[in-house]
């Protein structure tokens, strides 16, 4: 400990003579945060991710450094809530080779557009897509099975000369439903909802959909075979799992019938339906019938295009541009929001103490990294970067980092793990100086609405405690009721919160603490 502890310790003599400084800005820092923000969502709307990832050369395309010729054999799919988005740039930079399409979105996602002025992110009139929604509340319904069955006619009807596009984005699983015969819909949604509420993981849940879907699991890349398959994916999943995001229709995985009995069995499913025991019991891993086609690796290529970490480096660009250094710290933060809370108060106290800070600090930090999901290195690497930006005095930093924090729910009230994040942020700030001499934090949720309410998150700063005081807010009964977006409604007609309208994509959440050059105590 005590050696990881002595990165952080001063250098004097480069904070004697490597003193720069700071570029000038204007901007309160309230308003730089949401200038960032806006820089991270902006780089992975779904039609900018689609046109960085395709570069059209005559009759050929190239994706990830892999070139595919186009003799008008091209066919597409897609399914997720940023879809329809992607989907447009697709077929405008494919022209005429794009043979037809069918994609399944949210319901009443192309009137929500047209509504919110984003017609670039709408099909053409002439379109050769068809598009089909449903999934309304983001479940499963007999409209998005409709669609999966058109899909899966069309990568079934495929041959070897034809390239097939397939376009994933979160929420793609609700819209993908396609169970086995005989099971039905409603039995399939039932098993997984009675996992989920018994405390199944998001792999075991994923375990039992693949294992009782036809196109989960790598079933749309077998439908396809002998196709060509080329999955462009908008990742809202922590760590950016392939065979997570949508349950994985492209990723091909061996499904045991022990894995799901093994998995009903722990969480005390005893009794399922006549229909999901068949299924089971002529259950064999898909493609085990022909190995010779399904071990053919170079038949499918699956490539993240957008994601979290993509946000994040846009992010630290626009940081840059604002006179800001900036240092990522994970784009995975996850676990309870009481800790990552705790996390970043500590980080802020860090980078903004006068002197040397205490030893307890960065022990605290370094315990707190199981909690959230980060690696010590990480942690370290950070907490670096942080001393070296207070005692060499280079100027303001920037700490960034994204993931999907999780709140206990413990009331009834209004709000969402971005706006409870910041509140309880607040909390841990309180005592530190004000803006622009003291930090500020943000969260926001990348798709624009944090928990059911019409705001992304909140921006805060040590102030906030004092303020609310002022206005007779009580903080801790807000929190234990769960009710964050009461509160930033109500705390200063609702200056702190952050609200960007309709986003068209989702990436998880972004973080951001911005520190403001510290005076330091040299001795």
């Amino acid at each position: 400990m005590a050696r990881v502890l002595s990165l952080f310790r001063p250098q004097l003599f480069l904070s004697l003579v490597g003193r720069r400084k700071p570029t000038l800005c204007k901007m309160s820092l309230d308003s730089r945060a949401r200038k960032v923000f806006a820089a991270a969502v902006e780089a992975v709307q779904p039609d900018t991710v689609v046109r960085q990832s395709i570069e059209r050369k005559e009759d050929s395309v190239i994706i990830n450094g892999h070139k595919f010729t186009l003799k008008h054999n091209l066919h597409l799919v897609g399914f997720g809530k940023a879809v329809l988005g992607m989907a447009a740039e697709a077929e405008r930079i494919m022209g005429d080779h794009l043979v037809k399409g069918v994609i399944s979105v949210p319901h009443g996602i192309q009137k929500t557009l047209q509504q919110h002025g984003k017609d670039h992110l709408l099909l053409k009139e002439n379109s050769r897509i068809k598009v089909m929604e449903g999934a309304k509340h983001n479940l499963p319904d007999t409209d998005a099975q409709k669609a999966a069955e058109g899909i899966a006619q069309l990568a079934s009807e495929l041959t070897e000369k034809d390239l097939l596009l397939v376009l994933i984005s979160g929420g793609g699983s609700a819209l993908l439903p396609a169970p086995i015969p005989p099971i039905s819909l409603q039995e399939k949604f039932d098993v997984t909802r009675k996992l989920a509420a018994a405390g199944a993981t998001i792999q075991e849940l994923n375990t039992v959909r693949r294992a009782l879907s036809l196109l989960k699991g790598g079933g749309l890349a077998h439908c396809a075979y002998p196709a060509q398959v080329v999955a462009l994916i908008l990742s809202d999943v922590i760590g950016d799992p392939l065979d997570l995001i949508a349950s994985g229709p492209t990723v091909c995985s061996e499904v045991w019938p022990e894995e799901v009995l093994s998995v009903l069995e722990r969480y005390k499913l005893h009794s399922v339906p006549a229909s999901v025991k068949d299924v089971l019991a002529r259950l064999s891993p898909r493609g085990e019938e022909n190995k010779d086609e399904t071990n053919k690796a170079e038949h499918v290529r699956n490539v993240v295009i957008g994601s979290n970490s993509v946000a994040l480096k846009c992010a630290g660009r626009c940081v840059r541009e604002l006179g800001f250094r900036p240092v990522v710290l994970s784009p995975g933060v996850c676990g309870d929001v009481r800790s990552v809370a705790r996390l970043y108060g500590l980080l802020a106290r860090f980078a903004c103490s006068r002197e040397e800070p205490p030893p307890e600090i960065a022990a605290e930090v370094l315990r707190l990294g199981p909690e959230v999901g980060v690696e010590s290195w990480d942690l370290c690497r950070t907490m670096q970067v942080l001393g070296e930006g207070r005692t060499e005095g280079w100027g303001a930093t920037c700490l960034l980092a994204g993931g999907e924090p999780t709140v206990e729910l413990t009331g009834k009230g209004r709000g969402g793990r971005n706006q409870e994040l910041a509140l309880r942020v607040g909390m841990e700030l309180r005592g530190l100086k004000l803006p622009p001499e003291g930090p500020v934090f943000l969260s926001g949720g990348t798709d624009g609405q944090d928990g059911p309410t019409e705001a992304a998150g909140a921006i805060t700063d040590g102030g906030l405690y004092e303020e609310a005081q002022a206005q007779g807010l009580d903080i801790k009964s807000f929190l234990a009721n769960n009710d964050s977006f009461t509160f930033f409604t109500r705390l200063s007609s609702g200056q702190r919160l952050l609200i960007p309208g309709l986003t068209c994509t989702n990436v998880m959440d972004v973080h951001m603490l911005l520190i403001p050059p510290i005076p330091i105590n040299i001795r």
